[in-house]
């Protein structure tokens, strides 16, 4: 049985059960269907790959961990793809007792009944709702006599995602495995990127990376955005040619067994930055730097938040961007001209992974950072090409710098540091491949 089980098999106590459904698979077009991927609080628990399956958890009974699955069909397997059934649920995932998905309607009336608790997540599978809701509806007449239905619903997620918000030795393994292989597809990117070349291209060479590598694909739509594109916080139509002096930002990351990375540079599409461009470039660079070194334990959500305004205002003022006094400007919220979102968020599973951003319900007490936390650090600065406010030399930059950092007892480690993100760095990486080619020619 998985760690992770075992602790929520304690969190939720014996007077309770769990109803945890897997995924199912999604209608792509007509007769096809996406690629499967499965609940992420569901596999965090079962590790179980599989879709339409259930898990039912029972700390009061000898067999805790009850799992509800396809049947073994060699005609379905011919077609679509071999499964494990009850026996493989049994053998492989730590399941102790496995039936065939077609039982849980008759028998799942008789794990609740007694139960104080169900924890259950509405909102997900909409037959499995309709099936539970009914069996309550159904059971208030008989209340008093022969029915003990739970009389409480708690959102399972309330436990699973505080679990999943503080990573365990395992975990971070996989993320930085994850973090380790979007890096080296970073740096390819730079060393291939040149002028004439598309966005697809290059979105292409990091992908092909990603899956050459042992991760299953992007953990989300990768950003590859030339020029003026890169000032559109989620572009994602990576279409556009590449052109000599502009610069490129990249914002991908990769799915490795489970879990995520997320990584943005930008560089120039030439190997050399303007003037302009390095000018704007380190300002963000120093305050990226800044708030990693506040990503630690004590420090919230909120006050790392404020620090990348406050810095990011005082750098826009230097650039003249921005004009009169930083509180006031950061009163006024004037710096989101140029920079309108948060500084970084949670990251393990999903890219913007579970966990509360507040301690309370009215979003005033912002939570505090704790070892085993992961996440991103990325101011950015963006100007419009329309920006007629803005320093004509500025206007169509945008520049994001993103690195995943982990939280540790004593500070904070990044995951992300193979990738270079110093203008040198860069440059050296990018045309020293460049050199060697040009050599090669001659």
């Amino acid at each position: 049985m998985r760690p992770q089980l075992e602790k929520f098999i304690e969190e939720i106590g014996k007077d309770a059960v769990a109803i945890i459904p897997a995924a199912h698979e999604k209608q792509r077009s007509y007769d096809t269907e996406y690629k499967f991927r499965q609940d992420n609080d569901f596999w965090y628990l079962t590790d179980f790959p599989e879709p339409d399956a259930i898990a039912v958890i029972d700390p009061a009974k000898r067999n805790k961990f009850t799992m509800f699955v396809r049947p073994r069909d060699p005609e379905m397997e011919t077609w679509f793809g071999r499964r494990e059934g009850t026996d493989g649920a049994e053998k492989n995932y730590g399941v102790q007792k496995a039936y065939s998905i077609e039982k849980f309607e008759k028998m799942f009336p008789k794990m609740l009944h007694g139960k104080d608790k169900l924890y259950y997540r509405f909102g997900l599978d909409t037959s499995l709702d309709k099936l539970i809701l009914q069996y309550l509806s159904g059971q208030r007449h008989a209340r008093l006599k022969t029915a003990y239905p739970p009389h409480t619903i708690i959102d399972p997620s309330l436990i699973i995602h505080e679990m999943r918000l503080h990573k365990t030795d395992e975990e971070i393994e996989l993320m930085q495995k994850s973090a380790d292989i979007a890096c080296a597809a970073h740096k390819l990117a730079m060393r291939k990127c040149k002028p004439g070349m598309n966005e697809a291209e290059i979105e292409s060479i990091i992908e092909h990376h990603f899956r050459m590598n042992g991760a299953s694909g992007a953990a989300y739509n990768s950003i590859v955005g030339g020029g003026e594109n890169a000032t559109i916080l989620h572009y994602v139509e990576n279409n556009a040619e590449l052109k000599d002096g502009d610069l490129l930002l990249i914002d991908a990351g990769c799915e490795y067994k489970g879990y995520a990375s997320d990584i943005t540079r930008t560089f120039p599409v030439n190997g050399k930055y303007t003037k302009a461009q390095k000018e704007v470039y380190d300002v963000v660079l120093d305050v990226q730097k800044a708030c990693v070194e506040a990503t630690v334990t004590g420090t919230t959500v909120q006050e790392r938040q404020d620090l990348s305004i406050e810095l990011l205002t005082e750098g826009m003022k230097k650039l003249k961007l921005l004009k009169g006094r930083t509180k006031t400007l950061v009163k006024e919220k004037k710096y989101m001209q140029y920079y309108m979102h948060g500084v970084g968020h949670y990251i393990g599973m999903d890219v913007h992974d579970a966990g509360r951003y507040f301690e309370d319900q009215k979003a005033k007490n912002s939570r505090p950072f704790a070892p085993g936390m992961v996440l991103t650090v990325e101011p950015g600065i963006y100007v419009p090409a329309d920006a007629k406010d803005a320093p004509a030399k500025y206007r169509g930059i945008g520049i994001r710098i993103e690195d995943d950092v982990l939280v540790t007892e004593d500070g904070n480690r990044n995951l992300t540091t193979k990738v270079p993100k110093e203008t040198e760095e860069i440059e050296a990486l990018m045309n020293k491949g460049k050199r060697k080619a040009r050599s090669a020619k001659k």
